[in-house]
């Protein structure tokens, strides 16, 4: 091995260092020069969400975004996903992924440019909004791709970016994979995405190893014998098997999960009934198990699914229908990756602003792309004033509304910008010649 005298090794960090700084400068003068074009695109699209796999407004816009900037675009990949290739020279493939769904809930924003979007859902009318941010993910990754193209001489190799459905609901993913996704199309060497998260705007979080949680769904009814409220005696009551069930559940995670690791059992619907005065049928218990460890994982299924039958046996009742309903596994950063990364992205924003952060407690889709052997990382940038995270951050602060909440109200042009330069330097530093 050939070794570099001590002042050409520092003249050689040196200009290397100077040629990142020169990639951030031109990437931040090429996505000020578009803001006012994304600014339109997106406030057209937070205020027309759709909901899981209804995304064909929004899947049409982006294909003819990307059209218009040179990328070959293939629609309907996954029912309504879209993947879009630009080729430029030999070299690796990136896949760049973002989603493009909605929530089913109302806006409470108080913007200009709120949705007043419905749409039908499970047979029922239903607000749509997009309260977690996908609104800022789609423009940056439209802002990232312009960019990356108007910087084609700078790098060589080919342009993955994917328009995913359905991650609200963690089946996106999956359903453009068993659609072809990387057997119609490049297997990329490399993969990005990224989620506004509640941070002050210009800032960066990520982490290496887990950054999400594994998500499983419970969905049990219990089984009882409907009667009149008044002779309790003559019926059997589902609602006070769930009403146990929901209570004693919680001794899965206190009693039985190693209390340094992460888990959660969290009811969020219980569906039985009709009035005051009559003991139903049956009654449905719906909630999320979250986890970062695969043996907590199968531990607090195990405890879940034993909680429930125990619940039933002790009235007497019959065996409650358990299904617990695999959702998305947790998304591990690939170390390497994330070392290349941070370094470019701390000398683009500044070290006081990238740092490591802990894993999120929510799910992700995004891993079923890394869970296929490909070195990814899933970073977070921040949407809000520093001011107002500031100020929430001190006891007894005025809190800031989180992802999913009616009143999440990122602001537009710095989360937007951040978003889109920390994209494209991410990328560029794994194509550049």
């Amino acid at each position: 091995m050939t070794r570099l005298p001590i002042a050409a090794l520092v003249t050689s960090l040196l200009l290397a260092a100077s040629a990142q700084a020169g990639d951030a400068g031109a990437v931040a003068k090429q996505i000020d020069g578009m803001y006012p074009k994304l600014d339109v695109i997106y406030k057209d699209l937070h205020a027309h969400p759709e909901v899981a796999f209804q995304e064909t407004r929004t899947a049409a816009k982006l294909a003819a975004e990307m059209r218009a900037i040179g990328f070959d675009v293939t629609e309907k990949v996954g029912k309504t996903g879209i993947v879009a290739l630009y080729k430029n020279g030999a070299g690796p493939t990136v896949l760049v992924r973002t989603e493009m769904d909605g929530l089913p809930m109302e806006e409470k924003s108080g913007f200009a440019y709120a949705s007043k979007a419905h749409a039908t859902l499970d047979g029922k009318d239903t607000m749509v909004a997009h309260s977690c941010g996908h609104d800022v993910h789609m423009t940056a990754w439209l802002a990232a791709a312009r960019t990356l193209v108007a910087m084609k001489s700078q790098w060589q190799g080919t342009l993955m970016f994917i328009g995913q459905p359905a991650e609200e609901i963690v089946a996106g993913a999956k359903a453009m994979l068993d659609d072809g996704l990387f057997k119609r199309f490049p297997k990329p060497d490399y993969a990005f995405a990224l989620h506004s998260w509640p941070l002050a705007y210009g800032t960066i979080g990520y982490n290496s190893g887990p950054v999400s949680s594994n998500s499983d769904a419970i969905e049990i009814t219990f089984k009882g014998r409907g009667g009149h409220g008044s002779a309790p005696d003559k019926a059997l009551d589902p609602i006070t098997i769930a009403a146990r069930f929901v209570v004693d559940v919680q001794t899965v995670i206190s009693r039985e999960k190693d209390p340094k690791e992460f888990g959660v059992v969290t009811i969020g619907a219980i569906n039985g009934g009709s009035v005051g005065n009559i003991i139903p049928d049956s009654v449905k218990v719906r909630g999320t198990i979250r986890t970062y460890n695969p043996q907590v994982r199968a531990k607090i299924l195990a405890g879940v699914r034993r909680v429930a039958n125990a619940s039933a046996a002790m009235a007497d009742a019959p065996a409650p229908d358990v299904e617990l309903i695999t959702g998305g596994a947790a998304i591990v950063n690939n170390d390497a990756l994330v070392t290349r990364t941070e370094g470019v992205l701390k000398q683009a924003f500044g070290d006081a602003n990238v740092a490591r952060m802990p894993a999120m407690t929510a799910s992700e889709d995004f891993s079923v792309y890394a869970n296929e052997g490909i070195p990814s990382m899933f970073f977070f940038t921040g949407v809000y004033d520093p001011a107002a995270v500031a100020e929430a951050d001190k006891p007894g602060g005025k809190p800031i509304a989180f992802n999913h909440s009616p009143y999440y109200a990122p602001v537009p042009e710095p989360s937007i910008k951040t978003a889109a330069q920390a994209m494209t330097l991410a990328v560029l530093n794994v194509l550049s010649k």
